[in-house]
């Protein structure tokens, strides 16, 4: 594994975008039909990039909700930096400008013998590809007090809507002086500096308005990605406000109780103001149903095509897969749909295969001025996904520095989504 120099990464994925959104496939005279059964990042991104450059495939959006909105950048929302609206998305342009077929419905089930997907309205879609994006779904079953109930108390807010608005309601009604307790969940899940960020931008509004307040992060794990990071900028932004207990310390998370807000370790009780409890994740539960995803609770792909291991003609891409090194990241999902999206229209229209390259990058707020970032590239080795070259922040950087990670991070959230959705 290699370390980049910035100018080196931004020259790299640079041109691989370029090689990404090329190539124009061979026309087909008849129409195959892809259905996408999911439409956040990973799932939009596919629908998009077959409907934009595969003539001769007729493709299928299924979707319950009429809006998307991101789980990245939400932090910025709960510490009142941003709108919810400027993180919702619609399916309009991917409707009217490239012609897919979008159905706000749910996949009740899957047929791979017939080929069709059958949609709670009672309605079916037949299909001669099959692509899954179906997200993460909790392991309510984890943790002893945990329920789907439960989330209206504790919220989780790690699938970004109406969650994401009950826990900033419940941070702006705390009194201050109160505790903002986050239990941060095991490995693998959803978007690894997400906690972490959460409590830094939490801490960013509590010192304004709630000077006396303290977050404490439970935490399933003894390390955590970016750790060095995230607790030089706790010192150098929040001293003594922000505390995190490993589980080597707590010896782990064991249950909760939503009547007095308590949360239960190995060797203590915690109680909180508010309570943000992120569950154990696994693959959205469409992808269970379907008998995609293996006892880790993942869907295994191939990592050249993403076309399932368990079962041939099924696509799954974004955080349900599992795979290597490959984190659970919006940037990553959108890189996989772009390879799955091209194997797809390679095998229905007999157009040219291009070697798979993966991108992630993520970047990570830890004040209103203040950012960090990191940047991987992943190759296929074997039957798996190995990072080959890799960039992150230091600590020590100057101001000037994260100000300008400030600035591109925001710049890329608008390039991002309208890569996805536009």
């Amino acid at each position: 594994m290699n370390c980049w120099t910035r100018r080196q990464f931004g020259s790299f994925v640079g041109a691989a975008c370029l090689t990404a959104v090329a190539p124009r496939v061979a026309r087909s005279q008849a129409s195959a039909r892809v259905v996408v059964i999911g439409g956040g990042i990973g799932g939009a991104t596919v629908a998009k990039y077959l409907a934009a450059n595969a003539a001769g495939i007729e493709v299928t959006l299924v979707e319950p909700k009429a809006r998307y909105t991101t789980c990245f950048f939400s932090a910025l929302y709960l510490a009142g930096m941003r709108s919810l609206e400027s993180l919702t998305h619609g399916y309009e342009t991917l409707a009217q400008r490239y012609g897919i077929k979008i159905v706000h419905d749910f996949a009740a089930a899957i047929d791979p013998v017939a080929k069709t997907v059958n949609l709670k309205s009672g309605g079916k879609l037949p299909y001669d590809r099959l692509v899954l994006a179906p997200g993460i779904a909790f392991k309510f079953d984890a943790i002893e007090g945990y329920d789907e109930a439960a989330t209206e108390i504790m919220p989780h807010a790690w699938i970004a809507g109406p969650q994401t608005e009950l826990l900033r309601q419940q941070l702006d009604s705390m009194e201050d002086g109160g505790v903002f307790l986050i239990v941060s969940p095991p490995n693998p899940f959803r978007c690894p500096p997400g906690p972490y960020e959460r409590a830094s931008l939490v801490a960013y509004y509590f010192k304004q308005f709630k000077p006396r307040s303290k977050i404490l992060i439970l935490d399933a794990k003894d390390s955590f990605f970016e750790q060095e990071l995230f607790q030089d900028a706790w010192v150098r932004h929040y001293p003594g406000m922000i505390e995190w207990l490993p589980a080597q310390f707590t010896g782990g998370i064991k249950g909760v109780d939503i009547k007095d807000l308590s949360v239960k370790t190995a060797g203590d009780t915690f109680k909180g103001a508010v309570v943000n409890f992120i569950p154990p994740q696994m693959a959205g539960g469409l992808a269970q149903q379907a008998g995609l995803a293996d006892q880790s609770g993942w869907c295994p792909v191939e990592p050249r095509t993403f076309e399932s291991k368990l079962q041939r003609g099924i696509h799954i891409v974004g955080d349900a897969t599992s795979g290597g090194d490959m984190p659970k990241s919006a940037f990553l999902a959108n890189s996989q749909a772009k390879v799955c999206a091209f194997a797809i229209a390679a095998a229905l229209t007999g157009s040219a295969r291009f070697a798979p390259h993966l991108f992630n990058t993520c970047f990570t707020f830890l004040a209103a001025d203040d950012a960090v970032s990191d940047a991987i590239a992943l190759e296929p080795e074997g039957g798996t996904i190995k990072v080959s070259e890799i960039l992150i922040s230091k600590v020590g950087e100057d101001a000037e520095t994260r100000r300008q990670v400030v600035k591109a991070a925001n710049g890329w959230y608008d390039a991002f989504t309208h890569d996805v959705f536009g």
